[in-house]
């Protein structure tokens, strides 16, 4: 039964391959340079037969006598055994042996011999990441076994400047203040090298943290090419650090008023003046996380100590 099941499998092998962002966006073919022996012909001996031996004899293996399995029995307990069958270690689960000095000298008895190969893996626009391509029939061959195929598995490489979500494309973008509010315009260079010009409207403010999009300027759509997705541009804005007197009076001459106070003089007498200072959130919640685990393992400490202390007291 082994050997049926083994002429008759087929096997499937799957490798990753890395592939720039702009061939899926545009479409292409990578060169896939396989390192491993992946395909596998036999060896050209007996009129092509493959049997791994010069005269084209074999002998059946002493080990399994022929089966390609061995049975293993292992003791559980009292009146309780184990029967495991197993490919057979010496002759590879093959049944078959060949005498030394009647091996083949191309494939050393294995009756395989190894080649490098290339494939070409056409890349369709659209592909999204982790799909696959099947290259039927080019696994490894052997004598008596159906070859399988070989998959490969697209991974695209992460760019510098666009990141992939299904069908769209997202792009970061810092502007100034003065362009966030009196306008701008930039060029930004697709995937495909194409040079597109950035602008809003006329008198349109950007806010920060907002995002515009454009519309057909995605990822073309897998099997759908003239259809694509939206791209979208993240804004963030750069505010000055500092601004003065006269600069203030400036922007509050062409900006909206401020908004009045609510309180009398009297009233803002008696409340207390506060300071602001800049400060790293994220660093301030770090260190208080820290001060905590320092304070937790303290109090641990003085727990362990005093339950021996205690225990010592009893002896």
């Amino acid at each position: 039964w082994w050997r049926w099941w083994k002429q008759q499998r087929k096997k499937t092998k799957k490798r990753r391959g890395c592939c720039p962002s702009s061939q899926s966006f545009s479409g292409g073919s990578v060169q896939w340079n396989i390192k491993e022996a992946v395909t596998i012909s036999q060896c050209i001996v007996l009129e092509g037969k493959g049997k791994g031996s010069k005269s084209g004899a074999s002998m059946k293996c002493s080990g399994c006598q022929g089966s390609g399995m061995k049975v293993t029995i292992r003791q559980l307990g009292p009146s309780m055994i184990q029967q495991m069958q197993h490919p057979c270690n010496e002759c590879k689960g093959t049944g078959e042996m060949i005498n030394d000095k009647d091996r083949c000298g191309q494939c050393k008895g294995e009756k395989v011999v190894q080649e490098k190969k290339v494939l070409e893996v056409v890349v369709e626009k659209g592909m999204q990441n982790g799909q696959k391509i099947t290259f039927p029939g080019d696994m490894d061959e052997a004598p008596d076994t159906v070859t399988g195929d070989i998959v490969f598995v697209l991974q695209q490489k992460e760019h510098p400047k666009f990141k992939r979500k299904g069908d769209d494309l997202f792009v970061e973008h810092t502007l100034s203040l003065t362009e966030a509010l009196c306008g701008f315009q930039f060029i930004l260079t697709h995937l495909d090298n194409r040079q597109l010009i950035i602008k809003p409207q006329a008198g349109e403010v950007v806010k920060p943290d907002q995002f515009k999009a454009i519309n057909d300027e995605g990822m073309p759509m897998y099997q759908r090419p003239f259809m694509r997705g939206k791209l979208y541009i993240h804004f963030t804005v750069e505010f000055p650090d500092t601004l003065s007197p006269e600069q203030c009076k400036n922007l509050e001459a062409v900006l909206p008023p401020k908004p009045k106070t609510q309180m009398t003089d009297m009233e803002l007498d008696e409340c207390e003046e506060t300071t602001l200072h800049d400060v790293n959130i994220e660093e301030e919640m770090r260190r208080k996380q820290q001060q905590a685990q320092e304070a937790y393992d303290e109090d641990d400490e003085d727990m362990h100590g005093g339950a021996q202390r205690v225990q010592c007291a009893q002896q």
